[in-house]
């Protein structure tokens, strides 16, 4: 293998149950893009019966595009589909993305004799039935390497599926760095410049705690009456969220702004980048308002606290407490020079751990070790070139 990350010729399979606009096909987007700009040969294996959403991020990138169907509750015919088109491609090493994928892609592997990569990204879906963690325990057994995105969530993979410390590696998430066009959100929701924007990014599910940030609004009102809150993405709660935002007299307040194609320019509109999460691995949200250099308040869950330095590069709260919340946001939109100083540490932590170059060397790193060809790539991690 040859190239500045040695993968130069090297043909990939990623793997991925959903294509909507979620975490893990943005991780996906991003890791297959940025290894075919370095010379491998990708191939995503995407639904047949998907939003298309993800196959749109890929295109013009070079990465072929496969299609699969799943039939429930299992898919034999899917199996064979994908070692039939792991062999047509010549795929050496396959990248599976959480608990489905992870077993039809290590049969499929197992089938032509490759390794296979699993990232889990914090679904756990396999964990209610003994019948879904026994699966996922042969599939990341069979000639293959485990990551969670987080040290919470490699514990818990440790623990449910009865695996050894050293068989879960945690990489962290990385994004692009991206020039941010000129904020526009401001004057598209009407806001004065003197009004204050929280912004929060997140498909509208329960465990995404967009409620919780309602509540804390509410709480804010009568000492920031002229504080806005600003929510992107979608999904089936929003309804129910623009029933509390009514009921708590925040309904011109409250913007449900939907999927955008522009976050770079809606965290650029921020006074507060706020995650308000239940549960998280590490959120790419997350790493794009660091890298935007706002200043953060977030739950402390899953690797959240570590990206923050455990407070230092942004404000950390109890998941689920709008108090808490609410007594954050306070204390940083009440002092400008705090808020200014946590949005640059941020940044600065920002590009020193979580660009997108490092957790791309790792991942190469990783199937050097599955491929048995460990050593053989130049550790300079500055030589990836994002997508």
């Amino acid at each position: 293998m040859s190239g500045p990350l040695g993968v130069a010729g090297l043909r990939i399979a990623h793997l991925i149950e959903s294509d909507g606009p979620g975490g893990a096909e943005r991780f996906l987007a991003h890791m297959a893009s940025a290894l075919q700009a370095a010379g491998a040969s990708n191939v995503a294996f995407l639904p047949a019966d998907g939003e298309g959403w993800l196959e749109r991020e890929l295109r013009g990138s070079g990465v072929a595009i496969e299609h699969f169907r799943l039939e429930r509750p299992a898919s034999p015919a899917c199996a064979r589909g994908l070692e039939a088109a792991f062999r047509r491609h010549r795929i050496e090493i396959a990248h599976s993305h959480e608990f489905t994928m992870a077993v039809y892609g290590g049969w499929a592997c197992w089938r032509t004799g490759i390794p296979q990569v699993v990232t889990m990204h914090g679904s756990l879906y396999y964990a209610g039935r003994l019948r879904r963690r026994v699966a996922l325990r042969a599939a990341l057994a069979l000639r293959g390497r485990t990551v969670a995105v987080s040290e919470s969530l490699a514990r818990r993979l440790r623990e449910d599926l009865w695996m050894p410390a050293s068989g879960v590696a945690m990489i962290s998430n990385g994004v692009p760095r991206v020039t941010p066009p000129a904020p526009t959100l401001r004057e598209e929701l009407g806001l004065r410049v003197t009004d204050r924007l929280l912004v929060a990014v997140g498909n509208l599910y329960p465990v995404k705690g967009h409620r919780h940030l309602i509540d804390a609004a509410a709480l804010l009102a009568g000492r920031h009456p002229a504080l806005h809150v600003a929510i992107a993405g979608r999904g089936a709660m929003e309804g129910d969220l623009r029933a509390a935002a009514r009921d708590r007299g925040l309904a011109d307040r409250v913007h449900l702004i939907g999927l955008r194609s522009d976050v770079p320019a809606v965290l650029g509109a921020a006074d507060v980048f706020v995650l308000p999460s239940l549960s998280e691995g590490l959120p790419l949200a997350l790493l794009e308002a660091m890298f935007a250099g706002r200043p953060i308040v977030a739950s402390a869950v899953g690797e959240v606290s570590a990206a923050l330095a455990q407070g230092v590069a942004g404000v950390l709260v109890p998941p689920g407490d709008p108090q808490a919340l609410a007594a954050a946001l306070d204390g940083v939109l009440s002092d400008p020079q705090r808020a200014g100083e946590l949005g640059r540490a941020a940044a600065r932590r920002a590009a020193a751990e979580y660009d997108i170059s490092r957790m791309v060397r790792r991942y190469v790193d990783l199937y050097e070790e599955a491929l048995g060809r460990r050593g053989a790539v130049p550790r300079d991690a500055a030589a990836v070139e994002p997508a």
